[in-house]
């Protein structure tokens, strides 16, 4: 599975594709599934096509955790909790299940009012 994702020029925040529309919440996203590359092309397509809004479109790949999707990557998933370092701001303090799942599938990438985004064993 797949969703789409970019930067809002507005305020740098992350945002997600949702049937023709940017969207703030990962859990709000529109997945894709892998086997339709087109509609995953046609999406990354339509979305570039508003650059007066967005900037760096491009699918992420997501693979289930704990019975939610959530990007593979390290990088995508701290990229889908919020730019902000700040607990009280953004979509890490809107909290909710999907966001507590992602926290948890990162190896505890929340932020404290610092963030330590590698953890060595």
């Amino acid at each position: 599975m797949k969703v789409i994702t970019a930067n809002r020029l507005i305020d740098g925040d992350v945002v997600f594709w949702k049937s023709g529309q940017w969207v703030e919440r990962f859990g709000d996203a529109q997945l894709f599934d892998d086997s339709h590359v087109a509609d995953v092309e046609a999406a990354v397509a339509a979305g570039k096509s508003q650059p007066t809004v967005v900037v760096d479109v491009y699918p992420i790949d997501l693979a289930p955790s704990d019975g939610h999707w959530a990007p593979v990557s390290y990088r995508e998933r701290i990229r889908a909790l919020g730019p902000t370092n700040e607990p009280t701001h953004g979509k890490q303090a809107e909290g909710g299940d999907v966001v507590e799942a992602l926290r948890q599938a990162s190896g505890a990438a929340r932020s404290t009012g610092r963030v330590d985004l590698i953890r060595r064993k």
